[in-house]
């Protein structure tokens, strides 16, 4: 329940008032008029204040993915959402509040359409005509665990915080990975991610 609280303020304000924070003027009333106006506060009298979680209360748990037939954007996009903490009550934007994410069988994610042959991934070696250019096919074949890493780091944020959660990320081609002594719980993906 909110009580509401009816202040009349003075003809003249001393400008001792104005030191103390009530006002006098604005859209607050005008103390010229004696206008009354309402005030609302909270049954405590104070207002309810935002939690920040500290770094020591936070607990990582580790996650496992597998990759099988499930698409490559829908998969992605869950991916960063428990990388960067959002799947939690203690998100907080500024923060690393995220799970480790483990991916298996990177090699079997698949796209949509004619995507294989007409999706392509560039990079640059900086000097000049240095540009490499790679089908998603080709890239598969050669190093399946960077088409799943360019799409999750693409859905953090770019920034210093965005590489730090990054590194919780550990995608892997096969079905093993060398994370089993911290015994990783099975991600639950919606339906829709998969074929």
């Amino acid at each position: 329940m909110v009580e509401t609280l009816w202040v009349v303020f003075p003809v003249n304000p001393s400008p001792g008032l104005r030191h103390l924070g009530l006002p006098v003027h604005g859209r607050h009333g005008d103390p010229r008029t004696n206008q009354a106006h309402c005030i609302r506060r909270n049954p405590s009298g104070a207002m309810n204040k935002t939690t920040q979680p500290s770094l020591d209360s936070l607990d990582r748990q580790w996650f496992v993915v597998d990759a099988t037939d499930q698409t490559l954007g829908r998969l992605a996009s869950e991916v960063a959402q428990v990388l960067r903490g959002k799947n939690k009550p203690t998100y907080t934007p500024h923060l690393d509040t995220g799970d480790f994410v483990v991916v298996i069988n990177a090699d079997k994610v698949r796209v949509s359409g004619n995507k294989p042959t007409q999706k392509l991934y560039r990079r640059h070696s900086g000097r000049p005509g240095g540009m490499k250019t790679e089908s998603f096919a080709h890239l598969q074949g050669r190093l399946p665990e960077r088409i799943i890493e360019t799409a999750v780091k693409g859905m953090l944020p770019h920034n210093s915080l965005g590489r730090q959660q990054f590194r919780k990320l550990k995608v892997y081609r096969g079905p093993d990975h060398p994370h089993a002594a911290q015994k990783p719980a099975p991600l639950s993906l919606l339906p829709s991610a998969a074929a």
